[in-house]
């Protein structure tokens, strides 16, 4: 069995290297007209630039997951901006894609909460179709949208579960079937849990992204024995690897909030599991200190008997 670890969006590691800098719609109108297209430009570039030193530290540390931000373009969905981001960064976005593709970098994006299919509101699904396109034409002006998925989860219960499922089935036939496609479920901590997520994953034939965090914190009826193996049939249409969000709890009284490392401890359980099944899995770190995080967390397992550090941030347990 191998395991490859990742992390997301901002290695602390570098100075000075958020790729998710900002515009507020509300600094942009105060803005003279001529000055507000340059001042997008000029921090999409940042942020593009910063990606572009992520993927090389990345690359130079042997961190072959990554998860991109969802805010290297500013006000890319705003409905009063609403500006051409591929155009006047073509190189750029083709550097990023080469990089990923030279590599073999598994990449993805992961949306904000209120990128959701679930919403009795017509006007809240519609915006989550545009984000959802939004992340789509920044994977396709790489050219990594066959190989990359974009993760989001179901969304709010609006007081209903069942009905409330119903609807995210009939609200997600709004979305593109090639963006469909390239889309993943993740299980959450407070309202779908994994047997639920699970069902709907296997109703769309979308891949589901197992959290074992969410899971502890939002247990379902069914045993974790019993779910991966369904889990790891949800991947088999495509040709990547089973992705699982690896965190742990900040405290007992926080459990639901991420600690800065993640305790091998906690996730020891999953581990033997997943031994049993003996299955190549990619672990994505949510813990606060990012790639120092996943690179410790791989330095540690590492230290387990019978397991073999084959990489920067990959793993071989026989």
């Amino acid at each position: 069995m191998k395991i490859r670890f990742g992390y997301v969006s901002h290695a602390i590691s570098l100075w000075e290297a958020s790729p998710a800098r900002t515009l507020t719609f509300t600094r942009y109108e105060q803005m003279p007209s001529e000055e507000r297209l340059e001042k997008l430009k000029a921090v999409t570039t940042q942020n593009l630039q910063n990606t572009l030193r992520m993927l090389h530290y990345n690359i130079a540390h042997e961190i072959q997951l990554y998860r991109l931000s969802s805010s290297i373009v500013p006000l890319a969905t705003h409905p009063e901006v609403l500006w051409d981001f591929v155009s006047p960064f073509k190189e750029k976005w083709l550097e990023i894609g080469e990089l990923i593709r030279k590599h073999n970098l598994r990449v993805s994006f992961h949306p904000n909460q209120f990128t959701l299919f679930t919403s009795p509101r017509e006007e809240v699904t519609m915006n989550a179709v545009k984000d959802m396109e939004y992340h789509y034409r920044m994977f396709e002006a790489m050219g990594a949208e066959k190989k990359s998925v974009t993760n989001i989860h179901i969304g709010g219960a609006y007081g209903d579960k069942f009905t409330t499922i119903e609807r995210f089935h009939e609200n997600l036939k709004m979305l593109p079937s090639h963006i469909k496609e390239q889309m993943t479920l993740e299980n959450d901590d407070k309202t779908y849990n994994t047997d639920e997520t699970l069902l709907a994953c296997q109703q769309e034939n979308i891949p589901l992204v197992f959290d074992y965090h969410h899971h502890m914190a939002n247990l379902g009826t069914r045993p974790l024995e019993e779910l991966l193996p369904e889990i790891f049939q949800t991947w088999e249409k495509t040709s990547m690897k089973p992705k699982i969000h690896i965190s742990s709890p900040k405290s007992e009284k926080a459990f639901r909030s991420h600690a800065d490392y993640v305790d091998p401890e906690f996730i020891r359980p999953l581990l033997d599991l997943l031994k049993f099944f003996n299955r190549d899995i990619d672990f994505m770190i949510e813990a606060k200190a990012k790639d120092k995080a996943a690179l410790k967390l791989t330095e540690e397992i590492s230290s387990i008997r019978g397991v073999k550090r084959i990489g920067g941030a990959e793993i071989e347990w026989k």
